[in-house]
């Protein structure tokens, strides 16, 4: 007899979370070119009937950042004062085939109770507005207004609506994102990581008064508290199925001390 889990599975509705990846999709500029692939052996040549009957195969070259499509950052991908999370120098890690600690390879799978909360849909406005920051405030009354409740051990997406703008890549740039109070929030609910349907989970163009970073999420989260970051995610099946919990699946590939990693992230409801 399958077990419960295995018939939960069988049974569950699979929601795709990844943004579909090509040549010219959003890239931020930190991370450009970005991605290309190339056709490289068609089966026009291997097609060899006398060696290998009818049988033909075609491969093809990806060149792409780490930090390009829907992916996650390793804790080494940001530095607080040149201190990576735990408090070591990036110097003493760095080496030119990659990070001796804390690359990806060491991010476990995610595989946890997931929380979205729709600020879009809440709001009214999808997407939200250009450059707009989401505070703690919001992202509470959201949650009261789902009726949710974000636990340790989660991981939390963020909906800003410009999953919608994908195919606009100075559109999607410009995108809504989590403002400092939220993310301290965030990270006070002890969650496992978190993500956003932008470029950064950051809104672009926040600056922390109080020590002048740029995407105080990433110093924040990253270097302080050990929290991952998935960014670029397509979040519109999920809010219009209005499933605000379900359980996420997502799983980065073991690239040897690399700081970030595509990643294929599904909700199962």
């Amino acid at each position: 007899m399958p077990s419960s889990l295995a018939e939960q599975l069988k049974n569950a509705r699979v929601i795709d979370l990844e943004q579909p990846r090509f040549q010219g999709m959003p890239i931020h500029p930190a991370h450009k070119p970005g991605y290309f692939y190339a056709l490289h052996r068609r089966h026009r040549d291997t097609y060899n009937p006398a060696l290998h009957g009818p049988r033909s195969g075609a491969s093809g070259v990806l060149t792409m950042m780490e930090h390009s499509g829907t992916h996650i950052d390793a804790l080494c991908h940001q530095a607080c004062g040149l201190k990576i999370f735990g408090n070591i120098d990036s110097d003493t890690v760095e080496t030119p085939t990659g990070f001796k600690r804390l690359g990806i390879e060491h991010v476990p799978p995610l595989v946890t109770r997931g929380v979205l909360l729709d600020v879009a849909t809440w709001k009214g406005q999808s997407p939200l507005p250009r450059h707009y920051s989401i505070s703690a405030d919001e992202l509470i009354g959201c949650a009261r207004a789902q009726n949710v409740e974000v636990e340790k051990g989660d991981v939390l997406l963020v909906r800003t609506g410009f999953d919608t703008l994908w195919n606009d890549e100075e559109a999607y740039l410009q995108a809504a994102g989590v403002g400092k109070s939220a993310t301290i929030w965030a990270a006070e609910r002890g969650v496992a990581a978190v993500g956003a349907d932008n470029m950064a989970w950051d809104a672009p163009n926040d600056v922390d008064p109080e020590t002048g970073a740029t995407l105080f999420a990433h110093i924040h989260l990253l270097t302080q508290k050990g929290i991952f970051i998935i960014e670029n995610l397509d979040l519109r099946e999920l809010a219009s199925a209005k499933q605000y919990t379900f359980a996420f699946i997502g799983i980065p590939l073991k690239f040897q001390g690399a700081t970030g990693s595509p990643i294929r992230p599904i909700a199962l409801v």
